[in-house]
């Protein structure tokens, strides 16, 4: 079994994997109430946290009792957090050393790529080869507070980015317009819930489409539209249209990434969609690749909730799943990208 573990940002996370069974256990702090009070991750805390929080965790999983039956540890190099990762990295560094195991590095955004899959292994281990191979090539979309990009899995299981954010990320353009209207951190997750009673065309942000033959997302200018707009209307205005103005933010975020998404499903060729990320929880942009995906005749595959955020089974299953996503020797690389290793 692979014990895996996962300290990019603000999660400290484990999971054990069988090859033969799927996932054996996940378990994961959250810093979420702790980072509330600064209006986003301080790195210098998240650090303090990890250190405090894995050898809990470990204890937790009963994992020094089942030591014998884990033959690997990955964990994640990066991207992330230069502090965090090294946390990460020392821990399981120590429990390698400890248990005479090998440790090896994964690529964070090769986790969330392969994490789409992770219910196609745990539905029939026995034929996940062959039921994976009828679902490439295919195209993802990793949409996350740091991260949106498009990319292929060929059928060699190669990963190529095709598209991705020159300014702003998608997730991060949520969080900013959030802070713009006053919301509480985590600010994405508020502009969904109170865009739930808001009617998506009544304000018209810009989309910022790229044309067909470049391959880009840019945010930016929509966190400007929404400022530029708050300046011309008064408190009271704002809270009888926030609604409005949160499901119309909202709908220019996901009409972007689908608008992208649609220009490389026309070049055809790909079996399946993907899409994952911590972004990907929102309702209204899994119901949009849905039909993206229905609309060209192929299966959605969409990261379960739990495996969308910082989590350490993306981790275990990439290492399982993708060749290229593991480092037998490695070092922490908090810019690394999702097409490098």
């Amino acid at each position: 079994m692979r014990l895996s573990v996962e300290s990019s940002c603000d999660e400290s996370a484990i999971a054990l994997f069988d090859p033969a069974k799927g996932m054996v256990g996940e378990w994961v702090h959250s810093q979420i109430d702790l980072h509330k009070e600064y209006g986003g991750v301080v790195p210098d805390l998240a650090s303090r946290e990890h250190l405090k929080n894995f050898f809990p965790l470990l204890e937790v999983a009963e994992l020094v009792q089942r030591k014998e039956e884990i033959t690997e540890i990955a964990v994640t190099n990066g991207p992330g957090l230069a502090g965090c990762l090294a946390l990460g990295i020392a821990f399981a560094k120590s429990l390698g050393l400890a248990w005479s195991v090998p440790v090896v590095g994964v690529n964070h955004l090769r986790g969330h790529a392969f994490s789409p899959f992770i219910d196609l292994h745990a539905s029939a281990p026995d034929e996940f080869e062959a039921n994976l191979s009828q679902l490439l090539p295919h195209l993802g979309l990793i949409v996350s507070g740091g991260n949106t990009i498009l990319f292929q899995i060929d059928r060699e299981r190669r990963v190529e980015v095709l598209a991705e954010t020159v300014d702003d990320a998608a997730g991060e353009a949520l969080d900013k317009g959030a802070k713009l209207l006053g919301l509480p951190y985590p600010g994405g997750p508020r502009v969904e819930n109170i865009a739930t009673s808001g009617n998506a065309k009544a304000y018209d942000f810009p989309k910022a489409i790229a044309p067909r033959n470049e391959r880009r997302f840019s945010f930016s200018g929509l966190k400007t539209s929404l400022r530029y707009r708050l300046e011309k209307i008064s408190d009271d205005e704002l809270q009888k249209t926030l609604p409005d103005i949160c499901a119309s933010y909202q709908a220019a975020v996901i009409t972007q990434l689908t608008g992208k998404t649609k220009h490389l499903l026309e070049g055809g060729g790909y079996k399946s969609l993907g899409l994952s990320g911590g972004v990907s929880n929102n309702k209204s942009l899994r119901v949009a690749m849905e039909k993206l995906a229905s609309r060209f005749q192929m299966p959605c595959l969409i990261a379960q909730p739990k495996h969308t955020g910082d989590n350490a089974a993306m981790i275990a299953f990439a290492a399982f799943a993708d060749s290229e996503a593991v480092l037998d020797e490695f070092t922490i690389q908090p810019a690394l990208r999702l097409d490098r290793c």
